[in-house]
Protein backbone atom coordinates (compact mmCIF):
# COMPACT_ATOMS: atom_id res chain seq x y z
CA UNK A 1 0.00 0.00 0.00
CA UNK A 2 1.71 3.17 -1.34
CA UNK A 3 1.86 5.85 1.78
CA UNK A 4 0.38 9.29 1.84
CA UNK A 5 3.22 10.75 0.02
CA UNK A 6 3.75 8.18 -2.50
CA UNK A 7 0.49 8.76 -3.89
CA UNK A 8 0.56 12.30 -3.53
CA UNK A 9 4.20 11.99 -5.90
CA UNK A 10 1.98 10.46 -8.45
CA UNK A 11 0.04 13.53 -8.84
CA UNK A 12 2.47 16.04 -9.31
CA UNK A 13 3.92 17.25 -13.20
CA UNK A 14 7.36 16.10 -13.08
CA UNK A 15 8.27 19.65 -14.71
CA UNK A 16 7.69 21.39 -11.08
CA UNK A 17 9.40 18.65 -9.09
CA UNK A 18 13.19 18.06 -8.69
CA UNK A 19 14.92 15.64 -6.19
CA UNK A 20 14.66 15.90 -2.46
CA UNK A 21 18.30 16.42 -1.64
CA UNK A 22 18.88 19.17 -4.53
CA UNK A 23 16.09 20.99 -2.80
CA UNK A 24 18.03 20.60 0.58
CA UNK A 25 21.20 21.58 -0.83
CA UNK A 26 19.61 25.14 -2.57
CA UNK A 27 18.02 25.86 0.55
CA UNK A 28 21.38 26.17 2.63
CA UNK A 29 21.50 22.37 3.96
CA UNK A 30 24.67 21.54 2.45
CA UNK A 31 26.31 19.59 -0.08
CA UNK A 32 24.06 17.01 -2.02
CA UNK A 33 25.95 14.54 -0.35
CA UNK A 34 25.08 15.64 3.00
CA UNK A 35 21.46 15.98 2.67
CA UNK A 36 21.50 12.40 1.17
CA UNK A 37 22.85 11.78 4.47
CA UNK A 38 20.04 13.38 6.33
CA UNK A 39 17.49 11.84 4.13
CA UNK A 40 18.70 8.75 5.44
CA UNK A 41 19.37 8.95 8.71
CA UNK A 42 15.54 9.99 8.81
CA UNK A 43 15.61 13.86 9.51
CA UNK A 44 13.42 14.74 6.43
CA UNK A 45 9.51 15.09 6.10
CA UNK A 46 7.41 15.80 3.11
CA UNK A 47 4.05 16.31 3.41
CA UNK A 48 4.17 15.22 7.37
CA UNK A 49 5.62 11.68 5.98
CA UNK A 50 8.81 10.35 6.70
CA UNK A 51 11.07 9.98 3.35
CA UNK A 52 14.22 7.84 3.51
CA UNK A 53 14.58 6.55 0.24
CA UNK A 54 17.20 8.59 -2.12
CA UNK A 55 15.92 9.50 -5.69
CA UNK A 56 12.49 10.12 -4.15
CA UNK A 57 10.88 14.24 -5.89
CA UNK A 58 9.52 16.95 -4.34
CA UNK A 59 7.34 19.77 -6.01
CA UNK A 60 8.47 23.00 -3.67
CA UNK A 61 5.23 25.15 -4.82
CA UNK A 62 2.68 22.72 -3.39
CA UNK A 63 4.49 20.10 -1.08
CA UNK A 64 5.75 21.41 2.64
CA UNK A 65 9.11 19.77 3.68
CA UNK A 66 10.64 19.63 6.81
CA UNK A 67 13.91 19.07 8.16
CA UNK A 68 14.59 17.95 11.93
CA UNK A 69 11.46 19.36 12.49
CA UNK A 70 11.85 22.85 10.80
CA UNK A 71 10.60 23.88 7.71
CA UNK A 72 12.44 24.16 4.24
CA UNK A 73 11.22 27.21 2.29
CA UNK A 74 12.55 27.59 -1.13
CA UNK A 75 10.87 29.32 -3.80
CA UNK A 76 12.92 30.78 -6.96
CA UNK A 77 10.75 34.01 -7.00
CA UNK A 78 11.67 35.10 -3.29
CA UNK A 79 14.78 37.40 -3.55
CA UNK A 80 15.46 38.67 0.37
CA UNK A 81 18.18 41.29 0.52
CA UNK A 82 20.52 43.50 3.17
CA UNK A 83 20.84 46.48 2.37
CA UNK A 84 22.83 49.45 3.79
CA UNK A 85 21.07 52.21 4.46
CA UNK A 86 22.85 55.98 3.99
CA UNK A 87 21.98 58.53 6.55
CA UNK A 88 19.73 60.93 4.63
CA UNK A 89 17.79 57.86 2.41
CA UNK A 90 14.04 57.57 3.57
CA UNK A 91 12.90 54.28 4.53
CA UNK A 92 10.98 53.83 1.94
CA UNK A 93 9.97 53.04 -2.08
CA UNK A 94 9.03 55.88 -2.82
CA UNK A 95 8.69 59.79 -1.49
CA UNK A 96 5.95 62.72 -3.08
CA UNK A 97 9.01 65.13 -1.51
CA UNK A 98 11.25 63.49 -3.95
CA UNK A 99 13.96 62.96 -1.27
CA UNK A 100 16.57 60.11 -1.91
CA UNK A 101 14.72 56.18 -0.85
CA UNK A 102 15.68 52.91 -0.38
CA UNK A 103 14.04 52.46 -4.49
CA UNK A 104 17.42 54.44 -6.15
CA UNK A 105 19.22 51.92 -4.60
CA UNK A 106 17.76 49.35 -5.37
CA UNK A 107 16.35 49.51 -8.67
CA UNK A 108 13.11 48.09 -9.91
CA UNK A 109 15.38 44.82 -10.97
CA UNK A 110 13.45 43.20 -7.84
CA UNK A 111 9.36 42.91 -8.09
CA UNK A 112 7.03 43.87 -5.49
CA UNK A 113 10.19 44.01 -3.03
CA UNK A 114 9.61 45.81 0.02
CA UNK A 115 11.38 46.59 3.49
CA UNK A 116 11.00 44.57 6.39
CA UNK A 117 11.08 47.44 9.24
CA UNK A 118 12.36 50.88 8.97
CA UNK A 119 15.29 53.30 9.94
CA UNK A 120 14.49 56.99 10.67
CA UNK A 121 15.75 59.72 8.29
CA UNK A 122 19.34 60.24 10.05
CA UNK A 123 20.21 56.88 10.91
CA UNK A 124 22.18 54.49 8.95
CA UNK A 125 22.78 51.00 8.73
CA UNK A 126 21.17 47.61 8.22
CA UNK A 127 17.68 47.20 6.65
CA UNK A 128 16.17 43.68 5.27
CA UNK A 129 14.39 43.78 2.32
CA UNK A 130 12.46 40.95 0.88
CA UNK A 131 9.26 39.91 -1.91
CA UNK A 132 8.50 37.28 0.43
CA UNK A 133 5.48 38.15 1.71
CA UNK A 134 4.84 35.74 4.47
CA UNK A 135 8.63 36.22 5.82
CA UNK A 136 8.14 40.09 6.22
CA UNK A 137 5.00 39.20 7.85
CA UNK A 138 6.61 37.60 10.30
CA UNK A 139 10.11 39.66 10.58
CA UNK A 140 7.80 42.58 11.89
CA UNK A 141 4.99 40.70 13.72
CA UNK A 142 5.83 41.97 17.32
CA UNK A 143 4.82 38.60 18.42
CA UNK A 144 8.36 37.20 17.17
CA UNK A 145 10.52 40.60 18.93
CA UNK A 146 13.49 39.93 16.24
CA UNK A 147 16.47 41.12 18.32
CA UNK A 148 18.42 44.10 16.98
CA UNK A 149 21.76 45.49 17.25
CA UNK A 150 23.12 48.73 17.41
CA UNK A 151 26.11 51.36 17.68
CA UNK A 152 25.23 54.84 18.94
CA UNK A 153 27.30 57.71 19.13
CA UNK A 154 25.74 59.80 21.88
CA UNK A 155 26.97 63.32 23.45
CA UNK A 156 28.36 62.88 26.99
CA UNK A 157 30.34 60.30 28.65
CA UNK A 158 27.75 57.77 29.55
CA UNK A 159 28.98 55.54 32.56
CA UNK A 160 28.89 52.02 33.14
CA UNK A 161 26.16 51.96 35.87
CA UNK A 162 23.97 54.04 33.55
CA UNK A 163 24.14 51.09 30.83
CA UNK A 164 23.80 48.68 33.63
CA UNK A 165 20.65 50.56 34.55
CA UNK A 166 19.01 50.95 31.07
CA UNK A 167 19.22 46.81 30.73
CA UNK A 168 18.09 45.81 34.50
CA UNK A 169 16.16 48.68 35.03
CA UNK A 170 14.96 51.02 31.98
CA UNK A 171 13.10 53.68 31.30
CA UNK A 172 9.56 54.90 31.33
CA UNK A 173 8.47 56.86 27.58
CA UNK A 174 5.54 58.58 26.76
CA UNK A 175 4.36 55.13 25.26
CA UNK A 176 5.43 52.73 28.80
CA UNK A 177 8.25 51.36 30.13
CA UNK A 178 11.11 50.33 27.78
CA UNK A 179 15.09 47.83 29.14
CA UNK A 180 17.64 47.21 26.88
CA UNK A 181 18.73 43.78 26.36
CA UNK A 182 22.46 44.49 26.51
CA UNK A 183 24.28 47.47 26.85
CA UNK A 184 28.27 48.19 26.85
CA UNK A 185 30.59 50.87 26.48
CA UNK A 186 32.94 50.71 22.94
CA UNK A 187 34.54 53.75 23.38
CA UNK A 188 34.72 57.36 25.56
CA UNK A 189 35.97 60.54 25.97
CA UNK A 190 34.97 64.01 27.63
CA UNK A 191 32.44 64.46 24.73
CA UNK A 192 31.16 61.71 23.49
CA UNK A 193 30.48 57.44 24.26
CA UNK A 194 30.83 54.99 21.46
CA UNK A 195 28.12 52.13 22.88
CA UNK A 196 26.56 48.63 21.33
CA UNK A 197 23.01 48.32 22.43
CA UNK A 198 20.69 45.55 21.97
CA UNK A 199 17.28 45.02 22.46
CA UNK A 200 13.53 43.75 21.04
CA UNK A 201 11.71 46.63 20.28
CA UNK A 202 10.77 47.86 17.08
CA UNK A 203 9.35 51.14 17.99
CA UNK A 204 10.37 54.35 16.18
CA UNK A 205 12.81 55.95 16.89
CA UNK A 206 13.41 53.60 19.89
CA UNK A 207 17.29 53.76 20.69
CA UNK A 208 17.34 57.94 20.11
CA UNK A 209 14.00 58.41 22.47
CA UNK A 210 15.32 56.59 25.33
CA UNK A 211 19.00 57.67 25.20
CA UNK A 212 17.53 61.25 24.76
CA UNK A 213 15.39 60.35 27.57
CA UNK A 214 18.08 60.49 30.38
CA UNK A 215 20.20 62.90 28.97
CA UNK A 216 22.59 61.91 26.09
CA UNK A 217 21.17 62.32 22.84
CA UNK A 218 22.07 60.24 19.81
CA UNK A 219 24.79 61.80 17.14
CA UNK A 220 25.04 59.06 15.18
CA UNK A 221 23.19 55.65 15.19
CA UNK A 222 24.17 52.45 13.06
CA UNK A 223 22.02 49.39 12.86
CA UNK A 224 24.48 46.36 12.62
CA UNK A 225 22.40 43.11 12.66
CA UNK A 226 18.84 42.04 12.55
CA UNK A 227 18.43 38.56 14.22
CA UNK A 228 21.24 36.46 12.93
CA UNK A 229 21.72 38.48 9.88
CA UNK A 230 24.40 40.90 10.33
CA UNK A 231 25.82 44.28 8.19
CA UNK A 232 29.64 42.59 8.30
CA UNK A 233 31.89 45.28 5.72
CA UNK A 234 28.87 45.63 3.38
CA UNK A 235 29.61 49.25 1.77
CA UNK A 236 26.99 52.49 2.68
CA UNK A 237 24.12 53.16 0.10
CA UNK A 238 25.41 49.22 -1.58
CA UNK A 239 23.14 45.90 -1.05
CA UNK A 240 23.26 42.09 -1.01
CA UNK A 241 21.52 38.97 -1.60
CA UNK A 242 21.08 37.18 1.15
CA UNK A 243 22.06 32.98 1.05
CA UNK A 244 19.64 30.62 1.44
CA UNK A 245 21.72 29.47 4.61
CA UNK A 246 20.62 33.15 6.02
CA UNK A 247 17.74 33.23 4.87
CA UNK A 248 16.74 29.49 6.76
CA UNK A 249 18.44 30.82 9.65
CA UNK A 250 16.21 34.53 9.95
CA UNK A 251 12.86 32.20 8.82
CA UNK A 252 13.21 29.72 11.60
CA UNK A 253 14.03 32.74 14.11
CA UNK A 254 10.43 33.67 13.57
CA UNK A 255 8.80 30.80 13.45
CA UNK A 256 8.51 30.01 10.13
Amino acid sequence: MPNAYSRAQKAHDDSNSIRLQKLLAQAGFGSRRKCEDMIIEGRVEVDGELVTELGSRVNPKTQQVRVDGSRVRVNPNHVTLALNKPRKVLSAMDDPKGRYTLRDIVGDKYERIFHMGRLDYDSEGLILMTNDGELSQHVMHPKYEVEKTYIATVEGKLSGTVCRRLVKTGVQLDDGWIKLDHCAIIDANRDYTMVKVVLHSGKNRIVRRIFGSIGFPVKRLVRTQIGPIKLGDLKSGSYRVLSQTEVRSLSKEVGL
